[in-house]
C-alpha cells in the first residue's frame, strides 16, 4: 500500500516541480519560492527544490538564506555539481572569501576524485561553467563539456544558453547568435534565450536587440539581465531618467544586485556627483567586497563614454581584487590603446589573446597588430601618423600639413594645448579599421573615429571607386581632439558631433553635412530631437539617413548657439562639462534655460528649412507611386514645381534612356534653387545629362556648380579636367588636380594632370611632388618620369635632385640622349 501511494506521489511531486520552475521562469519568483521552500521542508527526495529554492533566495538578493539552503542541501546532495556550483554564488555573496577558495577547490577535487560519477548533463554543463568561471581554455570546454551534452541531448535547452552565454563573453556574436537560434527552436518560451540574443545583435542590428528584449520582457517583466540592458541602452543614449527607473525596477526585485548599483555609480560619475559614485559602488560591493565585475562594468561603462582615463582605473581596482579576471585586463588594455599608451596596450592584449585564445577581439586585435607593426610613422611636432608605407609616400606630407593647419587653427579657436602626443591611424582596409577601432570586423559607414588623442581613419583605398574627401574627415576628427581634450572626455556625443560637423564647413563651405530636401522634410515634419535629448538620435536610428541627420540637426544646434550667444558662450559650456558639470547644467549656465533653448532651437531649424528652395512644391501626398512615365508626366504637367514629382519623372526618363525629356525636368529643380551635395542628386544627373547629349559648355557649367556644393565631387572633377585639357586652360587643370587629390590621392590621374599643367605653365615647382608620386605607383616608363623630375629639380634649382634622378633615368635607358644632355647642363653648372 505505501509502495502505490509513493508511486501515486511522483507525478504530483513532478507536476508541482515543473509549475514552480515555471512561476520562476516567468518572474514569480516569490511564488515560486514559496511552492519550492514548502518541498524542501516536506523532506521530498529531489535535488532539484533546493537548487531551485536557492535560485530564488539568489535572484531576490537573499543571500544568507540561499547560503543556509545549500548548507543543508549539500549535506544531503554531496556529489551535485550543479548544487555546488550554485551554492558557490551564496558564499560569494555573503562575503566569504575564504570559504569561496576551499569550495571552488573542493569543486575541483570533486571532478577529480571520480569524474565519470559527474557525467550527466546537470553535471558537464556545471563543470563547464566553473571552468570558464576559472579562466580555463573556453575552446576546450565547449568541446569537452557543452558540446558532449548537446551531441548526446540534442534537445537540452541548458547545453545552448551556456554556449551562447561563453561565445557572447568571447566576442563571438556568430557563433551566439546561430546557438540561440537552435534553442529557440527547442523552446522560445524561456527568456534567458531572448536576453542573450538582443546581446548578440546589440552591436550589429537595433531591430532585432530591440525586438528581442522586448521579448525577454514579454516573457518575465522581471527578468534581471533585460532590465539591466535597457538601463545600459538608456544610460548610452543619456536617458539617465529611464536609465534610472530600470535600475529602480531591478532593486525592487533584488535591493542588492550589484550591477544596478554598478550603473548608478556610472551615472553619478557622468552627472559629475562624485560622492554619490562612490557611494553606488560601495552598495555594488556590500555582499561581495572583492567582486571584480562591479568595477570592471562601471569602468567599461565609462569607456564607452570615451573616459578611457577613469575606465582604465576602475580597470584597475578590478585586476587588484581579481588579477586574473581576463575581461577586466583585456578592457585595460582597450583602454590603454585608445589613450595612445600603445607599449603597455599591445603587450596587454597579448598576454589576454595567449591566456585566451577564444577571445575574438583580443585575437583580432593581434592579427592586426602584425599586420600593422611595419606601418610608416610620419612626425610633424606632436602629430604622429601611422599608415602603410605606399600610401605615406604617396599623400603622406599631405596629411602632415593638413593636420598642421588643424592643429594650429582650432587648438586657438578653443584656447586648447594637447600636453601628449596625438596619434593618427589611417588605414588601407576597412576592416583593419574596424578591428582597430571597434575590436570586431564590421562598422561600415564610419569614416573616422576619435577616442581623445588617437583617431583612426579609413584611408581612401578603403573606399570604392568614389570616396569620400580625406582632407573633410581628418578635419573633423581633429577637431574632436580639441573638444575632448578641452572637456577631458566628459562631452555628450551630439555635442561633440555638432562641433566637429560645424568646423568642417567653416574650414571649407563644401565640407560636413547641409540642408537636404530629406532634412527639410524631417525638420518641418517634427523629426527633430529636443536639443536635450539629441544624444540618443545617434543611438539605433531607423535608418542611416536617420543618423546622418542627427550629425546634420547637431551641426546646426552649434551654428545656432554661435549666432545666438557666441562662440565665447560654447567655450564656456565646454570648460563646464570639464570641470563635471552635466551637460545640461552647463548649457543652462552659459545660454539659459534648456526648455527656452529647445523652443528656440526648433524655431531657427524649421526657418532655416522653410529658407531652402521656397519656391518649390514639397508635398507628396497626391504623389503617384505606382503608375506609367507617361502617368507619371501627365501629373507633373499639372504640378510644374513639384520637387519629388520633377526628381522621379526625370530619374525615369533617364532610365529609358530620354535624356531630351529630363533636361528641362532637371533644369526645373536647379532653377527652384532645390540642389544638393548627394551623390546622383539632380545636379549631378544634370551634367551627365548634358554630357550625353555633346553639349560642353552646359555640363561645364553645371560641374562647377556641383564642385561649389560638394566635397567629394570626383566624377566631376575627373570631366573638367578632361574638358579644361582639351582646351589648353593649364592652370584650371592645375587647380582642378590639385582639388581632386584630398578626395583621391592614390590614383594616377591627378598627378599626371596636375604634373603636366605645371610643365604647360613653366611652373617647375609644381611639377616635382606629382613627378615624385607617379614614380611610387610603379608607372610604365619610370626613366621617362625621373628626366621629368630631374629636368624640374634642375629649373628650380636643386641639383641634388636633378642628379639623383637624371642618373636613374640612364639606369633604366642608357641611351636617353635628352638625360644625357640634362646631366651636362648640370654638371656645367656645378663647376
Amino acid at each position: 500500500m505505501l509502495l502505490c501511494v509513493a508511486l501515486g506521489a511522483v507525478p504530483a511531486i513532478a507536476n508541482d516541480l515543473e509549475s514552480a520552475q515555471n512561476q520562476f521562469r516567468t518572474g514569480k519568483y516569490k511564488a515560486a519560492e514559496a511552492v519550492a521552500f514548502a518541498a524542501v521542508e516536506s523532506g521530498i527526495w529531489n535535488e532539484r527544490w533546493p537548487r531551485l529554492l536557492i535560485q530564488c533566495q539568489l535572484e531576490q538578493g537573499k543571500y544568507a538564506e540561499a547560503l543556509q539552503t545549500y548548507d543543508t542541501a549539500i549535506r544531503r546532495y554531496p556529489t551535485s555539481m550543479t548544487l555546488r556550483l550554485l551554492g558557490l554564488e551564496a558564499i560569494r555573496f555573503n562575503n566569504l572569501s575564504e570559504r569561496s577558495e576551499e569550495e571552488r577547490k573542493r569543486f575541483f577535487q570533486l571532478l577529480q576524485s571520480s569524474p565519470l560519477r559527474f557525467a550527466s548533463r546537470d553535471s558537464l554543463i556545471a563543470a563547464g561553467r566553473y571552468f570558464v568561471d576559472e579562466g580555463e581554455d573556453a575552446r576546450q570546454v565547449l568541446e569537452m563539456f557543452y558540446d558532449r551534452v548537446r551531441d548526446s541531448n540534442p534537445d537540452f535547452l541548458e547545453a545552448y544558453i551556456a554556449t551562447a552565454e561563453l561565445a557572447l563573453e568571447k566576442g563571438d556574436y556568430k557563433v551566439a547568435a546561430e546557438t540561440l537560434a537552435e534553442a529557440e527552436r527547442i523552446d522560445d518560451t524561456d527568456p534567458r534565450t531572448s536576453y542573450l540574443k538582443a546581446r548578440a545583435f546589440e552591436s550589429s542590428d537595433a531591430k532585432v536587440t530591440a525586438a528581442a528584449l522586448q521579448q525577454a520582457l514579454e516573457l518575465n517583466p522581471n527578468h534581471i539581465p533585460s532590465l539591466l540592458m535597457l538601463a545600459e541602452l538608456a544610460l548610452d543614449r543619456e536617458l539617465y531618467d529611464d536609465a534610472k527607473s530600470s535600475i529602480a525596477q531591478v532593486l525592487k526585485i533584488n535591493p542588492s544586485e550589484p550591477d544596478a548599483w554598478a550603473l548608478q555609480s556610472v551615472i553619478a560619475h557622468l552627472e559629475g556627483d562624485p560622492k554619490r559614485e562612490q557611494e553606488m559602488r560601495r552598495k555594488a560591493l556590500s555582499t561581495w567586497h572583492e567582486n571584480p565585475r562591479v568595477d570592471y562594468l562601471i569602468g567599461s561603462k565609462l569607456s564607452q563614454k570615451y573616459r578611457f582615463a577613469e575606465g582604465a582605473a576602475y580597470q584597475r581596482r578590478a585586476l587588484e581584487f581579481d588579477p586574473d579576471y581576463h575581461a577586466a585586463n583585456f578592457q585595460l588594455a582597450q583602454d590603454l590603446l585608445r589613450l595612445g599608451n600603445d607599449d603597455k596596450g599591445w603587450t596587454l592584449a597579448k598576454s589576454v589573446a595567449e591566456d585566451d585564445p577564444y577571445n575574438v577581439v583580443a585575437h583580432n586585435l593581434l592579427t592586426l597588430h602584425d599586420r600593422i607593426k611595419d606601418f610608416s610613422i610620419l612626425e610633424a611636432g606632436d602629430i604622429h601618423v601611422r599608415m602603410d608605407p605606399e600610401e605615406a609616400d604617396v599623400y603622406g606630407e599631405a596629411v602632415l600639413e593638413l593636420l598642421t593647419e588643424a592643429r594650429a587653427t582650432l587648438c586657438e579657436k578653443y584656447d586648447v594645448q594637447p600636453d601628449a602626443p596625438i596619434m593618427v591611424e589611417i588605414f588601407p582596409e576597412q576592416k583593419d579599421f574596424a578591428i582597430r577601432t571597434f575590436g570586431l570586423p564590421g562598422g561600415a559607414g564610419y569614416l573616422g573615429v576619435c577616442f581623445g588623442r588617437v583617431i583612426t581613419a579609413n584611408s581612401p583605398a578603403s573606399q570604392g571607386e568614389r570616396p569620400h574627401n580625406w582632407k573633410s574627415v581628418l578635419w573633423h576628427e581633429f577637431c574632436h581632439v580639441v573638444t575632448l581634450e578641452k572637456t577631458k572626455n566628459r562631452m555628450p556625443r551630439w555635442l561633440s558631433e555638432g562641433i566637429s560637423v560645424y568646423e568642417e564647413r567653416m574650414r571649407n563651405p563644401t565640407w560636413g553635412e547641409s540642408m537636404t530636401p530629406q532634412y527639410r522634410e524631417m525638420i518641418l515634419n517634427e523629426s527633430l530631437t529636443p536639443v536635450s535629448k539629441l544624444s540618443s538620435a545617434f543611438l539605433s536610428p531607423p535608418s542611416a539617413l536617420h543618423l546622418q541627420f542627427a550629425y546634420y540637426e547637431s551641426s546646426l544646434v552649434i551654428e545656432f548657439l554661435i549666432e545666438k550667444h557666441g562662440i565665447e558662450s560654447l567655450k564656456m559650456a565646454l570648460v563646464s562639462l570639464g570641470d563635471g558639470l552635466s551637460i545640461d547644467d552647463a548649457l543652462t549656465r552659459s545660454v539659459g534655460s534648456l526648455d527656452r533653448l529647445d523652443v528656440e532651437f526648433a524655431t531657427y531649424a524649421r526657418e532655416k528649412a522653410e529658407a531652402f528652395a521656397p519656391d518649390a512644391d514639397w508635398s507628396r501626398e497626391e504623389l503617384p507611386t505606382e503608375t506609367t512615365t507617361t502617368e507619371l508626366a501627365k501629373w507633373v504637367d499639372e504640378h510644374p514645381e513639384n520637387y519629388w514629382g520633377l526628381r522621379s519623372l526625370a530619374e525615369a526618363w533617364i532610365t529609358e534612356k530620354q535624356d531630351e525629356k529630363a533636361l528641362p525636368l532637371l533644369e526645373k529643380i536647379v532653377e527652384l534653387g532645390a540642389v544638393t551635395p548627394e551623390r546622383d542628386g539632380p545636379l549631378e544627373l544634370l551634367a551627365d545629362v548634358y554630357q550625353r547629349l555633346g553639349r560642353a559648355k552646359r555640363e561645364r557649367e553645371i560641374r562647377e556648380q556641383v564642385l561649389a556644393i560638394s566635397s567629394d565631387a570626383l566624377p566631376s572633377y575627373r570631366r573638367l579636367i578632361e574638358i579644361a585639357t582639351e582646351q589648353n586652360e593649364w592652370q584650371q587643370v592645375l587647380e582642378y588636380s590639385e582639388q581632386m587629390l584630398a578626395i583621391q590621392p592614390l590614383q594616377p590621374f591627378g598627378y599626371q594632370h596636375m604634373a603636366t599643367a605645371a610643365e604647360q605653365l613653366k611652373r617647375p615647382e609644381k611639377e616635382v611632388r606629382p613627378l615624385k608620386t607617379l614614380l611610387q605607383m610603379d608607372p610604365i616608363d619610370p626613366a621617362a618620369l625621373n628626366f621629368r623630375l630631374a629636368r624640374a629639380g634642375f629649373e628650380t634649382g636643386d641639383t641634388a635632385l636633378a642628379k639623383r634622378h637624371v642618373l636613374a633615368a640612364l639606369e633604366d635607358a642608357p641611351r636617353y640622349r635628352d638625360a644625357h644632355r640634362l646631366l651636362l647642363e648640370i654638371v656645367e653648372s656645378e663647376r
